[in-house]
């Protein structure tokens, strides 16, 4: 230990204490848990892995990339359902957590994703308790943030999962984010972002705001924490504009291909207002 004068055994021990009790792992204290920088570059590389663009202060990756050097990491995780180079692996170890309706396994049809089954406060605390490896994983890589997806699995569930269900499974990922020095995001689900906030997220990622008229309920729950990423096939180049020009200088906004492919693979597109 550092700085300890000579002492009885007890003061050692109290030393110590404070230190594990006051630091994380990698020895960040819980007063270090910070939103990335408000209105700064970002980058979407959930599909892949690239090296950022000149002005790029905020790197968002899927958890098994490592962060991008110098840049706010924030670590992509599939919360709430189960991305189809998984499903086996769910069915294999927790085959009790993926959902089922009438006996027949409840999918996202546009992604092929089995969603999870957030049902009872048991199943919901076994998903947080698999998921705290990973957000734990993603603290020791360096990330400096936690997105847990699809927070708006209910909607696809067929009646099988609520609202109720899926904010419960939030709270624990909060504070297992939290518990690791994460700061964590609210990713979409517009309508519940009064009470994401009041329970603890710290800022919101959200996808095709502008379109759909959403942005300004975001901001008005999260300020000008707010990431906002725009998709050219929805909205087009003159929706994208029109975001620039009412918020461009004031949260951080990118424009990206649907598929958010890596630089240099055909179809990629990422642009900023500024």
């Amino acid at each position: 230990m550092i700085g300890l004068r000579p002492a009885g055994k007890a003061a050692v021990v109290l030393a110590y204490l404070l230190v594990v009790t006051t630091t994380g792992a990698r020895g960040v204290t819980a007063g270090a848990i910070s939103p990335p920088p408000r209105g700064a570059g970002f980058s979407y590389q959930i599909g892949g892995a690239f090296a950022p663009a000149p002005g790029t202060a905020i790197v968002d990756r899927d958890r098994h990339d490592p962060p991008a050097p110098g840049a706010y990491g924030i670590c992509y995780v599939n919360a709430f359902q189960a991305q189809p180079n998984q499903i086996g692996w769910w069915r294999r170890h927790h085959a009790a957590l993926l959902l089922r309706r009438h006996g027949r396994p409840v999918i996202d049809r546009s992604w092929h994703e089995q969603l999870l089954d957030t049902s009872t406060p048991p199943k919901r605390r076994a998903i947080a308790a698999i998921e705290a490896t990973w957000v734990r994983g993603c603290a020791r890589d360096g990330y400096r943030a936690v997105e847990p997806d699809n927070l708006d699995s209910w909607q696809r569930s067929r009646g099988a999962l609520t609202r109720t269900d899926n904010l419960g499974l939030a709270q624990l990922l909060v504070e297992r984010a939290h518990g690791a020095g994460l700061a964590i995001a609210q990713k979409n689900t517009v309508e519940v972002a009064g009470a994401a906030r009041r329970m603890g997220f710290d800022f919101a990622i959200a996808e095709e705001c502008q379109p759909y008229h959403e942005c300004d309920r975001y901001r008005r729950a999260y300020g000008d924490r707010v990431i906002e990423i725009e998709y050219l096939d929805n909205g087009g180049e003159a929706s994208f504009q029109r975001a620039c020009r009412l918020r461009g200088d004031q949260i951080s906004l990118v424009l990206r291909d649907r598929d958010v492919r890596p630089s240099g693979r055909p179809g990629f597109l990422e642009r900023r207002c500024r």
